[in-house]
């Protein structure tokens, strides 16, 4: 009978774990007390999964009967047959692979793992990786022999953070497996509850390769949508305009220009080119898209000041709201958001900088960056206004309210329309 304990608790554990509790029997574990205190009680704060579609699974013992248990006891694990890993994969302060979380949930994993036991990895990595770095630890903390006693594959996480319409169960999902057979096996248990349909990819090293494309890809696109808009910045042309009269052509790609951080695309190009580098390749092409879009919250900021200036605005001490902080719109996550190389540029520039964002958590963005955020919009006005976010909530503000007499608007999502002075 199948047991199924989904390791971390996150935007991908979570969606994933509530799917599979409706068809088995679901471990939910977080090392993070209060989150599971939460979940427990039906509240995701994560807004991935609804309350009441949380607490349509959720059930109050780790027992064989179908549902969701969470825990953050780690010995709930020994009645597992199959774990998933789905921790973070970061990066450090100099763009290289952060493995920690990853390697402690091996280690976890591996200390109660028993013979025939199936063991799925989530988590974004470097091609090479799950075998590399992770069977041995679960081998060493196990004592058993990989592909003989216990098993392993790799289903690359698809989860768009704050998109309703693309759920889990919607996103064709890609699997492997470390044997023919055992693939067959994590294929078959994946499809059994993504409606989209499952890939099932030769090799593990394949799935981890194609997971990081995917995102390297969008990445490349972006950085040369944003080069595009410094381009026509500098040349007087509305960035906009151009992009949608391109995109009358039927296999024009559509790409944005903005700020791009998260836990994905401002991350995953690294992990694809740090192994790259390992094998004697240096990736040009990936490093420079990384290297234009790391430059654009400096980009924003100067651009946001030129305008400033342009309306004789004194800048020593003046104030200036940023609309939002999290990674993306209509989400509460402000893992690697970029925004706050924004507004590190604007205090460079001796501007007082206030930031308001209702979907972020102030104690995670004050933890995280050392900045303070207002749930609440402030009752003040300011010399500039920069919507670094699409929150749905800033798409009807009265702006006009906020704003100093000369007060300047800079748009960076390119959704305000007249209201704006500027946009990217």
């Amino acid at each position: 009978m199948k047991k199924i304990a989904v390791i971390g608790l996150g935007y991908v554990g979570l969606p994933l774990a509530r799917l599979f509790a409706t068809k088995y029997s679901v471990l939910g574990l977080d090392i993070n007390r209060s989150r599971i205190d939460n979940l427990q009680k039906g509240i995701d704060d994560t807004l991935e999964v609804e309350e009441e579609l949380l607490k349509s699974v959720l059930k109050s013992e780790n027992s064989n009967a179908n549902g969701l248990y969470c825990s953050f006891d780690l010995e709930e694990l020994e009645t597992a047959t199959i774990y998933i890993v789905t921790v973070p994969t970061p990066v450090d302060t100099k763009n290289q692979p952060d493995l920690t979380a990853l390697v402690k949930a091996s280690e976890t994993v591996g200390k109660y793992l028993s013979k025939d036991d199936i063991v799925i990895y989530e988590s974004t990595v470097y091609p090479g990786a799950t075998e590399e770095v992770c069977v041995p630890i679960l081998e060493k903390q196990s004592g058993l022999k990989f592909n003989k006693d216990f098993f392993a594959g790799y289903s690359p996480e698809r989860i768009n953070p704050g998109d309703k319409l693309h759920r889990i169960e919607h996103i064709l999902k890609v699997t492997s497996g470390s044997t023919p057979e055992i693939a067959l096996m994590i294929d078959d248990l994946y499809a059994s509850v993504i409606a989209a349909g499952t890939h099932l990819a030769p090799t593990i090293k394949v799935a981890e390769a194609a997971k990081v494309i995917e995102n390297a890809q969008r990445d490349i696109n972006i950085a040369f949508v944003n080069e595009l808009a410094k381009i026509f910045n500098l040349l007087d042309i509305d960035t906009q305009a151009v992009l949608e009269a391109a995109g009358t052509k039927w296999n024009f790609i559509k790409f944005q220009p903005g700020l791009v951080g998260g836990h994905c695309i401002g991350v995953d190009p690294y992990y694809l080119a740090q192994k790259a580098q390992q094998v004697g390749y240096n990736p040009e092409i990936i490093l420079a898209g990384r290297r234009v879009n790391d430059s654009m919250g400096e980009y924003v900021a100067s651009q946001t000041v030129k305008l400033m200036l342009s309306r004789a605005i004194i800048l020593k001490n003046a104030a200036i709201l940023i609309l939002g902080i999290t990674f993306k719109e209509n989400c509460p996550d402000v893992r690697n958001t970029k925004v706050v190389d924004v507004v590190s540029s604007l205090r460079e520039f001796g501007l007082q900088v206030d930031i308001h964002d209702p979907n972020a958590d102030p104690i995670e963005v004050q933890k995280e960056y050392g900045l303070e955020s207002m749930l609440g919009l402030p009752q003040k006005k300011y010399s500039a206004i920069v919507l670094a976010v699409a929150h749905q909530q800033f798409l009807d503000l009265d702006l006009s309210e906020l704003l100093e007499p000369n007060g300047v608007v800079y748009d960076v999502k390119g959704v305000l329309g007249s209201k704006a002075d500027k946009k990217l």
